[in-house]
């Protein structure tokens, strides 16, 4: 039997720090399916294809990951797909606030899915979508924090460089 985990978030842009984890979880389990959440309360940058392509570029040559998306619950789509674990990275004490309380929850809907807590690289210890989007708007330097095709992608969603 097949040991899948799930990676869901929104992607938005895909950082080195997602490439991190995706990397790694994929070392631990047969196969990671790299979750894009169809969020329709948030207002994405990137649409969900945008967010499809550059993640499937900056995971091309990890050839047990897979990249889709999903709407709903998180615990019912990993049993649709037969994931038995969670992943999510936790950066700071708060994230793992806010983790520990959704882990707990999806527990409590699901006892077959299980939550695993990874942190990042130190080099990525920061690292966020939210903080990606914010220097790229005004201009800053963000090699090195996103692939390259990301990067261009940004700098021309805010028409510069």
């Amino acid at each position: 039997m097949e040991n899948i985990a799930v990676y869901p978030g929104s992607f938005d842009p895909v950082t080195n720090g997602h490439i991190d984890l995706i990397q790694r979880s994929a070392t631990l389990f047969d196969k990671v399916v790299v979750a894009i959440l169809r969020n329709s309360g948030k207002m994405p940058l990137f649409s969900i294809d945008e967010r499809k392509e550059m993640l499937e570029m900056a995971i091309r040559e990890i050839g047990n990951a897979t990249v889709t998306d999903f709407s709903g619950l998180l615990v019912d789509f990993a049993e649709q797909i037969g994931a038995s674990v969670i992943i999510r990275g936790i950066r700071a004490i708060s994230d793992y606030e806010h983790e520990l309380q959704m882990a707990l929850i999806n527990r409590r809907l699901s006892s077959r899915v299980e939550t695993v807590f990874m942190l990042p690289a130190e080099t990525y210890s920061f690292l966020s979508s939210r903080l990606v989007k914010e220097i790229a708007s005004y201009g800053g330097a963000i090699s090195g924090l996103v692939p390259e095709d990301v990067e261009r992608r940004l700098y021309s969603k805010f028409n510069l460089k």
